[in-house]
Parts: C-alpha cells; sequence; structure tokens
C-alpha cells in the first residue's frame, strides 16, 4: 500500500493572527474599558425619558445609555487584536473594577460626615448619586459580564474561521449576541428599581436598549474597523500570539 504524496496531505488552516497583551496599547485600552464601564455604572441608576418622540410615545432608558456602547467598541478591540483569552482578561478586570467603585462609594458614604446642614446636605446629595441600588449593581454587573464573554467569544470563532476577512460582518454579529444578553439580563434585574412598572414599559426599554446601542456599535464600525486595523500594523507581535 502507498504513502500519500506530500500533495495529497491534508493541511491544518493557519491559526488566526493575534497580538500578545503585553504592550501599552492593551493598558490603555483595559484602562478606557473600566473607566467607562465605572461612569455607565453610575449613570445606569438614573431613569431617562425621551420624548414624547412619536404622539404619546415616548423612549424609556437610563443615564448610561449613551457611554456603554463605548465598552463594547473597546471589547471588539481587544479581542480582535489580542484574543479571547486577553479579552477574558479585560472583561474580568472591568467587572472588579466596577465591583470595587461599588464598594468604594458604600464606604465613603457610610463615613461619619459633618452634622451641620451643609454637611447634611452632601451627604444626601452623595447618597443619591452614587449610593448602591442593588439591583442596578447586580443588573449592571452580570449583562456586563455575560454579554461581554459572548460578544468577545462569537467574534474570536468568526475569526477562527474567516481570518482577517470580513471584519465588519463579524464585528456586527458579535455586537448583535453581546448587546442583546446584556440588555436583556440587565433589564430582567434593574427595571423596577429604575420605575419601569408594566410589561409595556418593560419591553420598551428592553427593545430601546438593544436596538440603540446596537445600531450605535453599526454606525461605529467603520471607526472600530480602523482603530483595529492601525492597532495591528503598530503592534510589533501581532502575528505572533495565540488566541
Amino acid at each position: 500500500m502507498s504513502s500519500p504524496t506530500p500533495d495529497a496531505a491534508v493541511t491544518a488552516p493557519p491559526a488566526p493572527s493575534y497580538a500578545s497583551r503585553g504592550s501599552s496599547h492593551y493598558d490603555l485600552i483595559l484602562t478606557l474599558m473600566c473607566v467607562v464601564i465605572i461612569i455607565s455604572n453610575i449613570g445606569a441608576s438614573k431613569g431617562v425619558v425621551l420624548g414624547p418622540v412619536f404622539g404619546d410615545f415616548s423612549i424609556i432608558t437610563d443615564g448610561g445609555f449613551f457611554l456603554f456602547p463605548l465598552a463594547y467598541i473597546l471589547g471588539d478591540v481587544i479581542s480582535e487584536v489580542y484574543g479571547f483569552k486577553a479579552a477574558r482578561r479585560a472583561i474580568y478586570m472591568g467587572f472588579a473594577m466596577a465591583a470595587f467603585a461599588v464598594l468604594a462609594f458604600a464606604v465613603i458614604i457610610a463615613l461619619p460626615g459633618f452634622d451641620d446642614g451643609y454637611g447634611l446636605e452632601k451627604q444626601a446629595a452623595l447618597e443619591a448619586a452614587l449610593g448602591p441600588v442593588w439591583q442596578i449593581v447586580v443588573a449592571s454587573l452580570l449583562g456586563f459580564l455575560a454579554g461581554q464573554l459572548l460578544n468577545s467569544l462569537v467574534l474570536t470563532r468568526m475569526k477562527a474561521r474567516f481570518r482577517e476577512r470580513a471584519l465588519a460582518g463579524r464585528l456586527m454579529a458579535s455586537t448583535g449576541a453581546g448587546e442583546f444578553a446584556d440588555t436583556l439580563i440587565f433589564c430582567a434585574i434593574a427595571a423596577p428599581v429604575i420605575g419601569i412598572a408594566d410589561a409595556g414599559q418593560f419591553v420598551n426599554y428592553v427593545i430601546f436598549g438593544f436596538v440603540y446601542k446596537t445600531a450605535v456599535e453599526f454606525l461605529f464600525v467603520p471607526v472600530t474597523s480602523a482603530v483595529i486595523k492601525a492597532i495591528k500594523k503598530r503592534e510589533p507581535t501581532y502575528g505572533q500570539a495565540s488566541a
């Protein structure tokens, strides 16, 4: 029986290219991502009503709605350039920093302050602005964790198949999956706290949150793609690391 010729041998496809996370670019993106997450979580404690926009129809959302899509854009950059392991590390760090911020605010609020009128006024304002509403904290952290991990997993799995091709399509697909999971989990837990009183308002909240965040990220896909390509060119280790 003759052995197969070299031409007949099956060659495994090359592994997708990634960069090492030991670079200043990764650290900067990670830092920005953590800051955006913390500020978004603070803003999410405020319910926002936009409108009415069509007749009596108003859009119901929260105060962090215009910031949170940026966290997913940064997550996309990390996943595409540095791989799933680096993205998972960034997601866990963002989760930990958000939780730490909540605990720090709780300690600051609990510390004894001045008992004069000025002190009491500032204490009340601090509690209103930064006091932890635990349902919102849990909703935000769990939604972020599930959504970002799913977003990164979908993006890197698709990269394993398409390599460097179809970047815009991969970004859109991963965004849709991650944002849906994030929005549904957050809304299901946080809705009662921010004043969502019935099923209609809940559906409005979920649909607007998902459509808005996804639309913003879709709108910024050209920018995200350009940033990703620029970082790839400037990362000396790109193509030398595994996912």
